[in-house]
C-alpha cells in the first residue's frame, strides 16, 4: 500500500495534533486538586446508566454499587438508572434486586425504563409499581447524549 505525500502529511499533522492534545492534558492534570475543583465547580456532571445485562451479578456488583456510590459519594450531581431490555425481566422476577432498587430511589437516583422493551417482556406495570417511570426513551437517550451526559452502560 502506498500513502500518497498528502495523506503523509495529512497523517503527520493528525499525529502532531494529538501529541500536543495528551501534552496539554498531562499538563492541566498535574495541577493541584483545589484548582481543579474551582475551574469545574461550575459545571454539572450527569450520569446516565444504561442498564442492559440479565446478569444478576452484574445487577448487583456493578450496576446498583455504581448507581448508589455515584449519588451518595457526589461523584455526580444527577444519576440516572435506565433500565433497558432483559434488565428489567430480571428485576421483576428477583426480590433481593428489588429491594436494591428501593435503596438506589431513596438515595436519589431517577429511575426509568423503556416502555418498548417493558411491552416486549410484558413487565411494564411491574416495574411501575417500583417506582420506575416507563416512557418510551429513544429519544430521552439520544437528548441526553447531546446534552453532554456521561453514558456508561453494563
Amino acid at each position: 500500500m502506498r500513502i500518497s505525500t498528502q495523506g503523509a502529511i495529512i497523517v503527520s499533522v493528525a499525529f502532531c495534533g494529538l501529541l500536543i492534545a495528551n501534552a496539554t492534558k498531562a499538563a492541566d492534570s498535574s495541577k493541584t486538586e483545589s484548582s481543579a475543583s474551582i475551574t469545574t465547580s461550575a459545571v454539572k456532571h450527569q450520569q446516565l446508566i444504561v442498564w442492559t445485562s440479565g446478569d444478576r451479578e452484574v445487577a448487583l456488583k456493578m450496576v446498583f454499587m455504581y448507581a448508589e456510590n455515584c449519588k451518595k459519594r457526589q461523584w455526580m450531581d444527577t444519576v440516572r438508572l435506565l433500565v433497558w431490555g432483559p434488565s428489567g425481566k430480571l428485576l421483576v422476577e428477583d426480590p433481593e434486586l428489588q429491594q436494591r432498587w428501593n435503596d438506589l430511589r431513596i438515595a436519589g437516583v431517577e429511575l426509568y425504563a423503556c416502555k418498548a422493551c417493558a411491552d416486549e417482556y410484558g413487565i411494564s406495570d411491574k416495574l411501575s409499581k417500583l417506582g420506575i417511570t416507563v416512557i418510551y426513551t429513544g429519544s430521552m437517550l439520544a437528548e441526553l447524549q447531546k446534552a453532554g451526559w456521561h453514558v456508561l452502560s453494563f
